[in-house]
């Protein structure tokens, strides 16, 4: 039997377009840099960079942008083979602005429908997904057939065996185009060709939060979360995607308790259709490990303080929750009683956007290595604060000489773009 691998990922791809200036909106761009992207694509690299054996389940366009995707996958270690193409969409693409050291908007082109929703379960090989020492899914994953049904048939397959990471990855208006009841003002305006406009993608959310802090001028050194991680490119929450609450709490009547459809002996929520909520504690029973921001661990749990957030995952079956609280750092907690609360790393932010990506790749390789928690916390925050401190992502993601630099150091110098590594 081939060796198992280190890490497989499964979920979203796609083809990130950043301009190579910074400061500088959309409309005057000129100049962009084409990167690997998509959060569980990101994950693998980051963790093939320190040395994982890794591959990913996902699907592209039969398109040119679904060649460079294989190109990079190859070019970063990742292994391929899982990467089919679907004739009948276009490999997605995003685009970005980025101010910063707190301002990324990022703007999804995923219509009529992205190709990695497009995974069948017929097709997964769930004798190497079982064999997996680490398998990471994502929230993205259950928001549309038949990607859901694959990432529950992975997760039944696991049985619960070696580490399944469910990244919370809380997505609402990817949800809201699935017609899955995101709830209203769940997902942001459309822009061209139906496209949503100034939606953080995997910065905000996926990584938003991850315990490094950014200088309030870079270079500053001073106190807000990282770009990506802030509430200020998305609205007064931590993370928030649009409006008060990222669409979790829209439809709750005033004086009631915060929670998400689908809870509290509601599962479809008030319009019949099953809610994001409840999408969400299926895949949980059958994860060791969750990780997400205070939004998306409200999505999941309906709670929103930490410690409370962590306890509802646990309750929900994981054996360990990570809650990523931006400038707060990093709360992780064991069933076995561990915690480790631990501080940022303070980061000359360039671009925020991937930090979490850096992290979750992190988070595998510390978990693999058997630390201890609070190491584990500490190295993936580190390897956060140097991809903020970037302008890519994918190709941002740090090797392991990088991180114990940074940690040597305790804090992460911005550099500048096209600088050697």
């Amino acid at each position: 039997m081939p060796e198992p691998y280190d890490v497989i990922t499964m979920g979203r791809i796609g083809v990130d377009l950043y301009p190579l200036r910074t400061g500088v909106p959309l409309a005057r761009v000129d100049t962009f840099g084409k990167f690997l992207g998509g959060s569980p694509a990101n994950v693998a690299v980051a963790a093939a960079r320190l040395g994982r054996r890794t591959a990913v389940v996902t699907r592209t366009g039969q398109d040119p942008f679904g060649t460079y995707l294989h190109d990079q996958l190859r070019e970063f270690g990742v292994d391929d083979r899982w990467v089919t193409p679907v004739a009948a969409y276009p490999t997605p693409v995003t685009f970005c602005e980025v101010f910063p050291p707190d301002d990324f908007p990022l703007y999804f082109y995923r219509q009529p429908k992205a190709p990695d929703l497009e995974i069948h379960a017929s097709e997964l090989d769930l004798a190497a997904i079982r064999a997996a020492r680490v398998f990471w899914m994502t929230g993205t994953g259950l928001c549309a057939e038949p990607s859901r049904t694959a990432t529950l048939a992975a997760l039944r397959a696991r049985d619960r065996s070696g580490i399944t990471v469910f990244d919370l990855d809380w997505r609402p208006m990817f949800w809201e185009q699935a017609g899955e009841g995101a709830g209203p003002a769940a997902g942001p305006a459309a822009g061209p060709n139906g496209a949503p406009t100034g939606a953080p993608a995997d910065g905000p959310t996926a990584g938003a939060n991850t315990g490094v802090t950014a200088g309030a001028p870079a270079g500053a050194n001073t106190g807000a979360a990282t770009g990506a991680a802030t509430a200020t490119t998305a609205g007064p929450t931590d993370g928030a995607t649009v409006g008060p609450t990222a669409g979790t709490t829209a439809w709750t009547p005033a004086g009631t308790a915060r929670a998400p459809a689908g809870t509290a002996g509601d599962p479809a929520g008030a319009s019949g259709v099953v809610s994001p909520s409840a999408r969400y504690r299926e895949a949980l029973a059958h994860a060791t490990v969750a990780v997400g921001n205070l939004d998306e661990c409200e999505i999941a749990t309906g709670e929103r303080e930490p410690y409370a957030a962590a306890r509802a995952l646990i309750d929900a079956g994981v054996e360990l929750a990570v809650v990523k609280r931006g400038p707060a750092g990093v709360l992780a907690v064991h069933r076995d009683g561990t915690v480790a609360d631990v501080p940022p790393l303070p980061v000359d932010v360039v671009n925020g956007l991937g930090a979490g990506d850096a992290f979750g790749g992190s988070l595998c390789h510390g978990l693999l290595a058997g630390w201890e928690t609070a190491r584990t916390m500490r190295y993936a925050n580190a390897a956060g604060a140097i991809v903020a401190s970037r302008l890519a992502c994918s190709s941002a993601m740090p090797f392991p000489h990088e991180v114990e630099a940074a940690l040597a150091e305790g804090a992460v110098t911005a550099r500048a773009p096209g600088a050697a590594r």
